[in-house]
């Protein structure tokens, strides 16, 4: 049962003195601030094995080993700060106490605010652990960017998601739901963010951890959640370290051949960007929460895999994200990455980003959300519509209000915006709702508007409603005029 008042000083003393869980705590960067919640709340003999700090990076180095690329605030350390540590407590103690005791080692490597207040603060945080004496291991490792603008206020919440991780992994485990919520107690989003999780071991083996990655931004915790291309989750900013990205945002429900053609010719227009190494270029489709919802439902969490599942099969990576300005998605992107970033759109999308309507609640209304949409390193590249009359619609031809017209023009000639060029014009009229409505009436054709392995994928699971026995409805379905919501 989720305990939602259970204070810190609680949780660390109930843990100590549960006499079974002990084990020994590694900690890297703001101080020895969970190991000292235990101490402080008293019994810590009970559960403390050892704490240590090795700061000096040649005494860390010499303890944990080195790092590809010299950093020492990435996962790579934590887990070999977690073995290491794990491994020493069950060498030195499973003769005294394993056949009685649930080992564990925690960890956590974080760079805290500097003196000058310039620069990121954020941390890994892990625990490896059993949950029964001379059992299995598992791990929990969450990824947290700290937001208090006081270097003491930042180790204190560092202390406190310690011991609600620590806390969780031994008494919400049945729950993995409950535990990722109760890693905020005695906390708010305005201290802690938690942008990555990821549970591990055979008491886990049951746990989606893409659906983990959807609650932490259902829940707020975190605005955007990312997976590589094979399903496994990632943390943003390491995963998109120096690279340059190229974004398609949608409801990709499915994807379809239009898409592969807006991707197929966008990509060759961003690669060919002077100020662009296709050697760092990654491809993300972005799922916004808005998008994953069907009216005023919430997510169905079946078909938000069945749509990871498609997309990671075409080798792409998956953000799910509550950016649905994209003013914000690219201030987003700019704190991932200094690199240049393309984001590939259909003319609706440009059509809707010149809303006015949509920018009332800032200050500076449109010009305000343009200065950071725009004064990044970053390119629009546009789809082009089929319109109803046959003729194509795009930037050579777009509809704007005429105070918004030198704006446009502005962002043209400064190579901002670009129409995606060589497109298929015989694909235009695929619309996602068209393809949709044909599968779940099973009619025939279906395959032919979608990629071929996603139709494979889509008759072996019989997703997005497609009758089991794949039975033509026989009712007329008129082709779409336009290309709407690609």
């Amino acid at each position: 049962m989720y305990e939602k008042n259970l204070g810190t000083k609680q949780k660390a003393l109930r843990i100590n003195l549960d006499r079974g869980i002990y084990g020994s705590f590694a900690e890297i960067g703001a101080g020895q601030e969970t190991a000292a919640y235990f101490f402080k709340a008293g019994g810590a003999s009970g559960t403390v094995a050892k704490t240590m700090s090795a700061y000096d990076m040649t005494f860390s180095d010499a303890i944990y080993g080195t790092e590809e690329g010299g950093r020492y605030v990435v996962e790579s350390r934590l887990m070999k700060m977690l073995n290491r540590e794990y491994n020493l407590v069950e060498k030195r103690l499973s003769e005294k106490r394993g056949d009685d005791s649930q080992f564990f080692a925690f960890a956590n490597t974080v760079v805290a605010l500097n003196f000058q207040k310039t620069n990121e603060s954020h941390g890994w945080v892990g625990l490896q652990f059993q949950l029964t004496p001379m059992g299995p291991t598992n791990y929990v490792v969450i990824h947290i960017r700290m937001r208090d603008d006081e270097n003491i206020l930042q180790q204190q919440a560092l202390g406190i998601i310690g011991v609600n991780l620590m806390y969780g992994c031994f008494f919400y485990y049945t729950s993995p739901e409950i535990l990722l919520l109760s890693l905020m107690d005695d906390l708010t989003t305005d201290r802690i963010e938690i942008d990555m999780v990821r549970f591990s071991g055979p008491d886990f083996d049951k746990v989606d951890n893409r659906l983990m990655s959807l609650r932490l931004v259902k829940n707020g915790f975190t605005d955007a959640a990312l997976f590589g291309s094979d399903g496994g989750v990632l943390q943003p900013s390491e995963a998109l370290y120096k690279k340059h990205i190229l974004m398609m945002r949608g409801r990709l429900r499915p994807i379809t051949n239009v898409h592969i053609d807006l991707i197929s010719n966008g990509q060759k227009q961003f690669l060919a960007e002077p100020d662009v190494d296709e050697s760092k270029v990654v491809l993300i489709s972005e799922l916004t929460l808005h998008n994953l919802k069907a009216g005023d439902k919430d997510i169905d969490e079946k078909d938000f895999l069945d749509r990871v599942d498609i997309l990671c099969s075409l080798g792409h990576m998956v953000m799910i994200s509550n950016h649905h300005e994209y003013y914000r998605l690219v201030a987003y992107l700019s704190r991932l990455t200094k690199l240049k970033a393309g984001l590939l759109l259909g003319s609706p999308s440009l059509q809707d980003i010149f809303e006015e309507k949509h920018y009332e609640f800032l200050p500076g209304g449109i010009l305000e959300s343009f200065a950071t949409l725009f004064s990044r390193k970053v390119k629009l590249f546009i789809y082009p519509t089929l319109q109803p009359d046959g003729s194509v619609y795009s930037c050579e031809n777009f509809v704007v209000p005429d105070h918004l017209r030198p704006l446009f023009q502005y962002l043209i000639i400064n190579d901002k915006i670009e129409d995606i060029r060589n497109f298929n014009k015989e694909r235009m009229h695929i619309t996602t709702d068209f393809v949709l409505e044909k599968i779940k009436r099973g009619e025939p054709g279906w395959e032919d508007l979608v990629p071929e392995n996603v139709a494979k994928i889509i008759k072996e699971k019989s997703l997005f409603g497609l009758p089991s026995e794949n039975k033509y409805e026989e009712t007329a379905t008129q082709i779409p005029q336009a290309v709407g919501n690609i």
